[in-house]
C-alpha cells in the first residue's frame, strides 16, 4: 500500500498514489457497528430513515422546535401497501381486554392474546393455510385468489399488474388543519400538523386533545416535546405518571430500538429507560401498556408467548419458591408488528423446508459447474426447501451459476438484489437479463415473473443475493408471497453491516440451523480482497498493493480530510489510477460532522460540478442517491426541474420527485454512508475516516466500506490506532430478536 507521510503539503502530486512511498504497515480498520451504537452509531438510523436523521440532528431542547423531516408513519415512514393496511388495521381495532385475573404460565405463540394482536395473528395464519384470502383482511376491492397450492410446473405469465409505487400517507387538508388547531392549543409548531396528521390519521385532532402524547408517534418528536405539548393542553392534569404519558414512551422505545435493529427489548431496559424519563413505577408502567395492548411480552429463548400477568407473575413464583431454583427468564417486549412478522417468517420457512420435493436429482448440473463451491450449492438446493450460502463478492458467481443450472433443468429460477448495480453485476453473471431483478420491484410488482393464480410468485428457485440486508418485515412479505415447493436461497456476506430495517435475518437464520448452509471457498482476489478477508477475523493484515490498489492518506483534521479526499477523487485516483471521478465513490461514518457526507458533498459539488443548486439545491449533473423508502438508496443524477418535480436518471431509468419529497428523499450523493454503499460497488472507493469517527468505527462498519472498491481503495486516515482497535476488538453489536429461537423450535426434520 501506498502512505503519504503526515503534514505533507497537500497538493495533488502529493496526493498522487502514483508518486507516494510504499508502506504495507498499515492498511484499514474497521468503524463501530453504526446498527447498535445510539441510532446506529455514527451513521445512525438515518442512513436507512434519512427524514428521522434529519429532525433530530436539528433538534434543540424547546419543546417547540420543529423537526425537518417529511410526513410519515410513526413506525416506518414510507410503507408498502401490505404493512400500511395492516397499520390501518390495528388502529381500527379495539384495545387488548384487561388482563385477566388468574395467572398462568407460558402458552403457545398467540394462543391468548386477544384484540388487535390476536386478530392479525388470526388474519395471518387465515391466510397462510388457505382458510381466507389474502384480501379478506383488507378494504381494498380486489377479486380474491384461490386458497394457495403448490406452484404449477407451467410458466406462468410474466406480466402482472403492478401496485402503485410506495409513497408515504398524506393527511386531507382538513385534517391538518384540525390538527394545526390543536397543536397551537399546545404551543406546538404548526408545521407539525401535516406529519401528525399523516401519522395518526383523519382522527388525529380529537386524538391528540384525548392523547397529548400520541404527538410522539410522529417521526422526530421527542418525549420532553410531547411533554410540554402535554402540559400545555391539560395543564394540572399532566403528571409524569399518567398511564397515557408511560404508555407513549413505552412504545416509543420500542420504535427506537427497532430503528437499531432489535424487534424487542428487554424488559429490564424499557423500565430502566421509563425510571430516565422520571416515570415513578416504572414495572407498573409496562405492566399497564401490556395490559393496553401497546406491547406484546414473550420470553427469551422461546417461541412463546407470555401472558399478560408475566411481570407481576415472575415475582410470585420467586417468592413463593414454586421456580426458585431455576435460572430466571428473561422477559422481552415488543411490538406487534415485528412479533407477527417474525412468527409469519419462521412458519414460512419452516413451510419451504418441509413441502420441498427432496428426491430432485441435479448431479448432473452440480457436476457441470464452475467450481467446487458452486457444485456443492446445487446439490443442497436440490435436496433442501431453504439454504443458506455465504461468501465474498467473488462468491456471488455460485448463485449465478445455480440460476443457470436450474434454468438448464427447465425450473423457472430467478435472483433479487439488493441494488441495481448489484441488479448488473448479477445478470452479468448469469449472463441472462431476465434472470434477476431487485427485490423491491419484485415485491412492487414492477418487474419479474408476476404472480400465479394463487397470489404466489411463478418461480421455482428464487435466490436472494445481498441478503443481509434483509429485515423481518421484508422477509416475511417475501416467503409469504413463495408457493409450496419453492426453493429458497438466502445469499450474502456475513461480514457486512445489517439491515436497515429491524431483524437479522440472515444471522439468525444461519445461527438456527435449521437448513443447509454453503460457505464458499472461493476468496475475493487481489491486494484489497486480502484486506477485507483479514478483516473479516479481526485483523489488519499488511498487504502488497505494486499496482497502487490500497492507497492510504494520513490526515491530523477534519478540514484537510475534506481537502485530501477532493483531490484523490478530483486529481489523484484519474490520473494515477485512470478511474474518472464519476466512477469514484467517497464513504464516510455519517452525515453530520466536519467530515460526513454533507460537508464532503458540499465540497465535492464546488469541485465537480459548481452551481447555484436552482432545483432546490440540485443543479444538473449532480450527482444524487434517492431514498424511495428507509434502507432503499437510489443512485443517480439530476437532469432537470420543472413544476412536475426533480428528474433524475438513475442508471438509465427516469425518475421524477415530486417537490415536496426532494428535501427529505433526495440528496447528492458525492459521499455516502457505509450503510447507504451496502450492496453497491464501484471501481474506486475513498474512504474518509475523520479524527471524530473514532466512536463510530466497528469491524463491520470497515468490513462494508473497505469492500466497496473494485479496483481501487483510499483510505483518508486520521483515526490513529482506532482503526486496528475496532477491527480487532468492535465486532457488530447483537441485535435483540425472536426469529432464531421460533426457527428453533420448529420442526425442521430434514434439516442439516
Amino acid at each position: 500500500m501506498t502512505a503519504h507521510p503526515r503534514g505533507e503539503a497537500p497538493d495533488p502530486a502529493a496526493e498522487d498514489p502514483a508518486t507516494g512511498e510504499e508502506a504495507g504497515v498499515q492498511a484499514a480498520g474497521t468503524p463501530g457497528a453504526p446498527d447498535e451504537g445510539g441510532a446506529r452509531s455514527a451513521e445512525g438510523a438515518d442512513d436507512d430513515a434519512e427524514a428521522a436523521e434529519s429532525a433530530e440532528a436539528a433538534e434543540s431542547a424547546e419543546a417547540a422546535e420543529e423537526p425537518e423531516q417529511a410526513p410519515g408513519e410513526p413506525v416506518a415512514p414510507a410503507l408498502s401497501e401490505a404493512e400500511a393496511e395492516l397499520a390501518a388495521q390495528r388502529e381500527l381495532r379495539e384495545r387488548i381486554e384487561q388482563r385477566k385475573a388468574g395467572k398462568e404460565g407460558p402458552i403457545a405463540a398467540g394462543a391468548k392474546l386477544s384484540g388487535p394482536a390476536a386478530d392479525l395473528l388470526a388474519a395471518v395464519r387465515a391466510v397462510e393455510s388457505g382458510e381466507k384470502p389474502g384480501n379478506a383482511f383488507f378494504d381494498s376491492p380486489v377479486s380474491a385468489p384461490a386458497p394457495r397450492r403448490a406452484a404449477p410446473t407451467a410458466p406462468a405469465a410474466r406480466s402482472v399488474s403492478s401496485p402503485a409505487p410506495e409513497q408515504p400517507r398524506v393527511a386531507s387538508p382538513e385534517a391538518a388543519a384540525s390538527v394545526a388547531e390543536v397543536l397551537a392549543g399546545g404551543g406546538a409548531p404548526g408545521a407539525l400538523a401535516g406529519p401528525a396528521a399523516a401519522a395518526l390519521g383523519e382522527g388525529a385532532a380529537a386524538a391528540l386533545r384525548e392523547d397529548p402524547w400520541r404527538l410522539l408517534a410522529v417521526p422526530g418528536v421527542r418525549p420532553e416535546q410531547a411533554d410540554g405539548f402535554a402540559r400545555a393542553l391539560l395543564g394540572a392534569e399532566c403528571g409524569p405518571d399518567d398511564e397515557r404519558r408511560t404508555a407513549a414512551l413505552v412504545s416509543w422505545m420500542l420504535e427506537r430500538a427497532a430503528l437499531r435493529g432489535h424487534t424487542a427489548l428487554d424488559a429490564d431496559e424499557v423500565r430502566a429507560g421509563l425510571a430516565g424519563f422520571s416515570v415513578t413505577d416504572p414495572g407498573e408502567a409496562v405492566q399497564q401498556a401490556v395490559a393496553e395492548g401497546v406491547v406484546l411480552v414473550f420470553q427469551d429463548g422461546d417461541d412463546t408467548a407470555v401472558s399478560q400477568e408475566t411481570e407481576g407473575a415472575e415475582e410470585e413464583t420467586s417468592e413463593d419458591g414454586a421456580q426458585g431454583d431455576e435460572e430466571p427468564v428473561r422477559v422481552l417486549l415488543g411490538l406487534d408488528r415485528y412479533a407477527l412478522a417474525e412468527e409469519s417468517l419462521a412458519d414460512g420457512l419452516a413451510r419451504l423446508v418441509n413441502s420441498c420435493e427432496k428426491g430432485a436429482d441435479w448431479t448432473d448440473a452440480a457436476a457441470a459447474a464452475p467450481s467446487p463451491s458452486a457444485g456443492e450449492l446445487i446439490r443442497a438446493a436440490a435436496s433442501a426447501g431453504l439454504v443458506v450460502h455465504s461468501g465474498g463478492e467473488s462468491a456471488r458467481a455460485e448463485p449465478a451459476a445455480l440460476i443457470a443450472a436450474a434454468h438448464g433443468l427447465g425450473l423457472r429460477a430467478l435472483g433479487t438484489t439488493h441494488s441495481t448495480d448489484g441488479l448488473r453485476r448479477l445478470t452479468d453473471a448469469v449472463g441472462d437479463p431476465g434472470s434477476a431483478v431487485t427485490l423491491s420491484a419484485l415485491l412492487s410488482g414492477g418487474s419479474g415473473p408476476g404472480r400465479d393464480a394463487d397470489g404466489a410468485f411463478a418461480v421455482d428457485v428464487l435466490v436472494v443475493l445481498d441478503a443481509p440486508q434483509l429485515d423481518v418485515e421484508t422477509a416475511a412479505m417475501l416467503v409469504e408471497s413463495l408457493a409450496d415447493g419453492t426453493r429458497l436461497i438466502l445469499s450474502g456476506d456475513p461480514g457486512v453491516l445489517g439491515s436497515a430495517g429491524a431483524g437479522r435475518v440472515f444471522a439468525d437464520v444461519i445461527a438456527s440451523r435449521a437448513c443447509p448452509h454453503v460457505v464458499s471457498r472461493t476468496p475475493d482476489p487481489g491486494p484489497i480482497g486480502e484486506l477485507v478477508s483479514g478483516i473479516g477475523i479481526g485483523e489488519l493484515p499488511q498487504v502488497e498493493a505494486p499496482g497502487r490498489e490500497v492507497v492510504i492518506v494520513p490526515v491530523r483534521e477534519a478540514g484537510e480530510a475534506v481537502h485530501r479526499t477532493v483531490q484523490l477523487v478530483a486529481d489523484s485516483v484519474p490520473r494515477a489510477i485512470g478511474v474518472p471521478s464519476a466512477d469514484t465513490q467517497v464513504i464516510t461514518v455519517g452525515h453530520g460532522g466536519t467530515a460526513g457526507t454533507t460537508a464532503l458533498n458540499a465540497a465535492l459539488k464546488q469541485r465537480l460540478n459548481p452551481g447555484p443548486g436552482r432545483f432546490g439545491g440540485f443543479d444538473p449533473g449532480d450527482r444524487v442517491v434517492h431514498v424511495p423508502a428507509p434502507g432503499r438508496v437510489v443512485p443517480g443524477s439530476v437532469v432537470s426541474a420543472d413544476a412536475d418535480g426533480l428528474h433524475l436518471d438513475c442508471s438509465g431509468t427516469s425518475v421524477v420527485v415530486p417537490q415536496e419529497r426532494v428535501e427529505a428523499s433526495v440528496r447528492h450523493g458525492w459521499a455516502l454512508s457505509a450503510h447507504q454503499a451496502a450492496g453497491m460497488r464501484w471501481p474506486a472507493a475513498v474512504v474518509v475516516l475523520p479524527g471524530d469517527a473514532a466512536q463510530g468505527l466497528s469491524r463491520p462498519w470497515v468490513y462494508t466500506a473497505f469492500s466497496r472498491g473494485e479496483r481501487h481503495l483510499s483510505v483518508v486516515h486520521g483515526v490513529d490506532q482506532a482503526l486496528p482497535r475496532a477491527v480487532a476488538e468492535v465486532p457488530a453489536q447483537e441485535r435483540t430478536t425472536r426469529l432464531r429461537p421460533l426457527l428453533e423450535a420448529l420442526p425442521t426434520p430434514d434439516a442439516s
